[in-house]
């Protein structure tokens, strides 16, 4: 396993894939590819990694669950937040590699605006994008802004942990889902005896963590959190399909009171064959954007995002054809990733739209 790690990791991939019956494959700018020198992986070479690295209880909840997260570090090679499954009645492993610094946020190429929503004193911030878009960064870096520059109590939790941060003038404290808690519901009405100023939710992934991130940040504690999402307004819309129509008027309510923010990301492939880029919508939560989800028209949120650049809008068909004249990625890209492709290939066409 290690020895699999350390070429993924010479290679700069970002993840590496363990199936039976086939050759390891590692992640390298967003393309698929076979580990050198490797060989077909037997499923007794997997189930001994699994057999030896979990714990008991872990194993039982993958025998009941059929799925697992965790955590792997490894000294000289780094941490890695591993998923292993069933596959064909065997084990399948898929690792991601962690950085062992936090990146700094000016070092990620984000629009600055995304910082400046670390300085609410409350209410919801939401980062989306698909997986492997970055997320995770980018909400570890927005702690570790936090972390460095205010004096606040931050709570983090997650499934599995992923960067440890250290206390720096901000106390910081980790909990994981399955070591540490039970649930992310359970951590997070937890959290809220437990005096913290920031919070910071790995994912929303039911009604019950989002209802009480909603109070979180309705009752003065600045909440920090992920969805599967590809734009701001397929964001809110996720969150309101989660209540039943019943609760909609209540929860559109609660959104237009304590969402601050939606940065909804990708990563791209340069154009050069170089590596990634990061691009993001970014909606900053303005009193007009407050009455169009309390009054449920937030559908007509895009509208905002692509004439609010004096708020501190970003708009991901704008920022794409940019980047497509400037040479950083290929028109493909750029028109395949755009909400609207229609709109990109207007400010493709007229640049000063």
């Amino acid at each position: 396993m290690d020895l699999l790690l350390a070429k993924t990791m010479e290679k700069k991939g970002t993840d590496l894939h363990l199936c039976a019956g086939t050759k390891p494959l590692m992640r390298v700018n967003s393309e698929l590819m076979e580990v050198e020198d490797s060989e077909k992986i037997l499923p007794d070479q997997i189930s001994g990694f699994v057999h030896a690295y979990l714990t008991k209880f872990q194993l039982q909840e993958l025998q009941r669950e059929k799925s697992l997260d965790f955590s792997y570090s490894r000294r000289n090679l780094g941490r890695f937040r591993c998923n292993v499954y069933y596959q064909r009645g065997t084990y399948a492993i898929a690792i991601r590699a962690l950085p062992i610094e936090i990146p700094q946020f000016e070092n990620l190429g984000l629009p600055e605006v995304i910082k400046n929503f670390t300085a609410r004193p409350k209410g919801l911030v939401l980062i989306t994008g698909a997986t492997g878009s970055g997320k995770s960064t980018t909400l570890a870096s927005l702690v570790d802004y936090v972390n460095t520059n205010y004096k606040y109590h931050i709570i983090t939790i997650e499934d599995p942990l992923e960067y440890l941060h250290s206390h720096k003038n901000s106390m910081i404290t980790q909990r994981e889902v399955g070591g540490d808690a039970l649930d992310f519901a359970s951590a997070l009405k937890s959290a809220l005896r437990e005096d913290p100023d920031v919070i910071m939710v790995g994912e929303m992934r039911d009604m019950e963590t989002m209802s009480t991130a909603l109070t979180a940040a309705e009752t003065g504690h600045l909440v920090l959190t992920t969805l599967h999402t590809s734009s701001a307004v397929k964001a809110i819309d996720r969150i309101l399909d989660v209540f039943s129509k019943e609760q909609h008027s209540q929860v559109q309510s609660q959104l237009a009171t304590v969402l601050e923010g939606v940065v909804s990301q990708q990563l791209l492939p340069k154009a050069d064959g170089s590596g990634l880029i990061a691009v993001a919508e970014v909606l900053v939560v303005t009193p007009a954007v407050r009455n169009m989800i309390r009054e449920g028209k937030h559908f007509q949120v895009s509208n905002l995002i692509q004439t609010g650049v004096k708020q501190g809008m970003v708009s991901l068909e704008r920022t794409l054809a940019k980047l497509v004249r400037e040479g950083v990625i290929t028109h493909e890209v750029g028109f395949y990733k755009a909400n609207d492709s229609q709109l990109f290939e207007n400010y493709l066409n007229q640049p000063n739209l």
